[in-house]
């Protein structure tokens, strides 16, 4: 697929669509360039009062008097502000446009954009990537196809940057999104670290892989617990990157649960048909850490993922059972499908020991959280409001939708155990904070922000802005935080 942006389009180009996103309310504001028939097109369609009314409608115009403008696709553009709700807007403007014409293979497109300056060039190039890639990877015939060619017209600065960020960041959620949409059967944690290592091999990063006798060694019996009744030997990757001199190093940590059958808490069928999907932190992590790589960014990153699989056997963890996690902390099973924060206490532990500054994981913990929030928001839990407040701009910064919830002490205490010292599971109100309570006992004192991507990584239906399934959220947060520090 090539793309490329330009100040003015050859008239002497042709194209199968041309991509036209119309602004204000009652008199259409019209991209600067835009040829003279299609500026007639807008007006006599305005006229009939035929145009797209609501940010983000399309409408598709055929058999158009002209041979290198044949058909033309029209959106109705949202708002050009800079707070979360207009970057949301314009990534859904621009999303809904790519989907809508992806639908064929090897088509060529002309996009003539509004005024809405680099960082819509870069959303425009990541939405037409994340279109070009369906959820229906195993299908012999796919819905999603990669374009031929697209030309963005625009009279932004510096095009060609913001183009490029845009394919970095495109290629990296398409790597998260296809990690989590393909099937269990393939997935597995050795898989997975296998894909991580393949990652390195063509980026800045180094690499670590810790296989079931190196977690040993390493004292993650927490994680090593739930493991056991699988066939599949857990691993853990830890991914590098060294380009901020001697700064202090941030810490992302995934949950990679490559299957949940929710062990010998047995999960209903219904709950476990999406189960794949229980490893979207660590493949958010991957598809960050692949994107700070390539876009050379002058900081330390350590990314860390904690890879099993949930299954049951005569080997399996038990309700009873007690754990010793890394830092000492001793763990009573009450529930074998709250198995994720077992599997984070003990990487969390190892990235605290290993130095990181300031820590994020991001996991599809609880069903809690999605009962709480629904299925667009991703839960934000902290202990340290300051890094939390900077996380928060980063996801205003590019219109994902986040929501804080509280950290009472009150929550902790349900938590207690009679017999160890603590239990993995509380009572069922507030099931999303006592989860992150649980999780900051082995954060120790370093700034940690926890994020329930329960809701958003996966999704059941398709809408006209996305696909369903993976999803790739919180990816371009992180990366925004990453890349900005504040």
């Amino acid at each position: 697929m090539k793309i490329q942006a330009t100040r003015t389009w050859n008239p002497d180009s042709s194209c199968d669509w041309a991509v036209v996103f119309l602004g204000g309310t009652t008199e259409p504001l019209l991209p600067p360039e835009l040829p003279v028939e299609l500026v007639r097109l807008v007006e006599k369609l305005q006229l009939a009062g035929d145009l797209p009314e609501k940010p983000g409608e399309v409408r598709k115009v055929y058999g158009l008097d002209s041979a290198r403008l044949p058909r033309v696709l029209l959106v109705r553009w949202g708002t050009n502000s800079d707070d979360s709700r207009g970057r949301e807007q314009q990534f859904r403007c621009f999303s809904t446009a790519a989907r809508a014409l992806s639908d064929q293979p090897d088509r060529e497109t002309v996009w003539f954009l509004p005024d809405c300056g680099a960082s819509g060039i870069q959303d425009a190039v990541t939405a037409v990537l994340l279109a070009s890639q369906g959820q229906g990877i195993y299908r012999a015939e796919q819905k999603r196809h990669p374009y031929r060619a697209v030309t963005l017209v625009t009279q932004a600065d510096a095009p060609e940057h913001a183009v490029q960020r845009g394919e970095i960041v495109g290629r990296a959620m398409n790597l998260t999104r296809e990690l989590i949409n393909r099937s269990p059967h393939e997935v597995n944690p050795a898989n997975f670290a296998d894909r991580a290592a393949q990652v390195v091999s063509h980026s800045g990063l180094t690499c670590r892989i810790f296989n079931e006798q190196q977690l040993a060694a390493e004292r993650m019996h927490s994680l090593l617990a739930v493991a056991r009744g699988s066939e599949f030997e857990p691993r853990m990757v830890v991914l590098e990157y060294r380009g901020g001199g001697d700064a202090a190093f941030t810490g992302l940590v995934g949950k990679g649960v490559t299957y949940d059958s929710g062990g010998l808490s047995l999960k209903p069928s219904d709950s476990m048909k999406t189960m794949k999907s229980d490893m979207s932190g660590a493949a958010t992590v991957l598809g960050v850490m692949q994107a700070i790589a390539a876009l050379k960014l002058p900081v330390n990153v350590r990314g860390y993922m904690g890879l099993v699989e949930n299954m049951i056997s005569g080997r399996a963890y038990r309700l009873g059972d007690v754990l010793t996690a890394r830092n000492g902390v001793t763990i009573e099973v009450l529930n074998t499908d709250a198995e994720g924060r077992l599997v984070l206490a003990d990487v969390l532990c190892y990235a605290v020991d290993e130095g990181c500054e300031k820590l994020i994981d991001v996991a599809t913990l609880t069903g809690s959280c999605v009962v709480a929030l629904g299925e667009d928001y991703t839960g934000v839990f902290t202990n340290q409001q300051a890094w939390c407040d900077q996380f928060l701009q980063a996801a205003n910064r590019v219109g994902e939708k986040v929501w804080q919830l509280p950290m009472c002490d009150s929550f902790g205490e349900q938590l207690r155990s009679e017999v160890a010292d603590c239990q993995n599971v509380g009572s069922r109100w507030g099931g999303a904070i006592t989860a992150a309570k649980f999780l900051e006992k082995f954060v120790a004192d370093t700034p940690w922000i926890h994020l329930d991507i329960a809701g958003p990584a996966f999704l059941q239906d398709s809408k006209p802005y996305r696909e369903g399934g993976a999803t790739g959220v919180m990816l371009r947060t992180l990366l925004n935080l990453v890349e900005t520090g504040t």
